[in-house]
């Protein structure tokens, strides 16, 4: 595999992951975390995220928290013109979901994105409303043609438990090759219930899941990057979607070419070694 830096075209053998309607999306997609902050670094993530999408990357997370609001106003100038090709989703704070709050902020977040309505509209973590309360705003609003569909983020089984037999379309967590946790019960019972997960930073937060020895090795072997194998180690796991972020046109190249990287039985054994699946119940990973 040879990372592919200039402006020809990739051939990506893209996987697809379905929600409970049946509807597909790719299995990767583009983060927006850290998107919206610096004016100075618009224009360069606008051009990344539309590159994305002539890659295929065409789901894109946001969050209303994100740049406070700036990322979702990227995304708007990214897919203006091109609504129609992506899978848009946001994220609502805790604070904000109440009865009244959620209307409230999903109107905020539509203007921003300049979308008349969003594909899925997720809770970013458990907050002090009752849940039930929550769900009951999210339902009026899919009743209402604003979401297509809702979700939630940064849950453990526990509380996806407290949900009780709900229309919740997916759980969005940390996962990555140093953050297996949820392997142990939290993405079996997903994956049994048919319920996507969508892995954030799944190629770890910071730098050092990417120095590790085991994926440098691996890399070097495949004539990859490690970032690529950690991508690649990711999109091998059954109905998991990953949504890394980058803001530069050569990191989202290379995101995208790790979809066609096969890692082999002996690189997965070397990865279980270097970072072993879970054996117990481990506290939720979030950043």
């Amino acid at each position: 595999m040879r990372t592919t830096s200039g402006p020809g075209p990739i051939l990506l053998q893209m996987k697809a992951v379905r929600w409970r309607d049946g509807t597909e999306v790719p299995a990767l997609g583009q983060g927006t975390y850290r998107m919206g902050e610096d004016p100075r670094a618009r224009p360069d993530e606008i051009a990344a995220l539309r590159l994305g999408i002539e890659l295929g990357l065409t789901l894109i997370d946001t969050a209303e928290m994100y740049g406070e609001g700036g990322a979702e106003e990227v995304v708007a100038e990214a897919i203006a013109g091109q609504r129609d090709r992506v899978f848009l989703a946001t994220k609502v704070l805790p604070q904000n979901a109440s009865r009244r709050g959620v209307p409230q902020a999903c109107a905020r977040s539509l203007k921003r994105l300049r979308a008349d309505v969003l594909d899925l509209y997720l809770l970013h973590w458990p907050g002090s409303t009752p849940l039930s309360e929550t769900v009951a705003a999210f339902e009026k609003l899919r009743t209402e043609g604003k979401i297509r569909r809702w979700g939630v983020s940064n849950f453990d089984l526990e509380d996806l438990a407290a949900l009780g037999r709900s229309e919740c379309a997916t759980d969005q967590v940390l996962y990555n090759l140093e953050t297996r946790g949820i392997e142990f019960d939290l993405l079996p019972w997903c994956q049994e219930h048919r319920l996507p997960v969508m892995a954030y930073s799944p190629v770890g937060h910071g730098r050092g899941l990417l120095r590790h020895h085991a994926l440098t090795t691996i890399a070097s072997r495949h004539e990859a990057t490690p970032a690529q194998v950690a991508l690649a180690w990711v999109l091998l796991q059954p109905s998991v979607i990953a949504i890394p972020k980058a803001s530069a046109a050569d990191h989202v190249r290379a995101n995208a070419e790790a979809v066609n990287l096969r890692l082999t039985k002996t690189d997965l054994t070397e990865l279980d070694a270097a970072f072993p699946p879970p054996n117990e119940k481990r506290p939720l990973g979030v950043l």
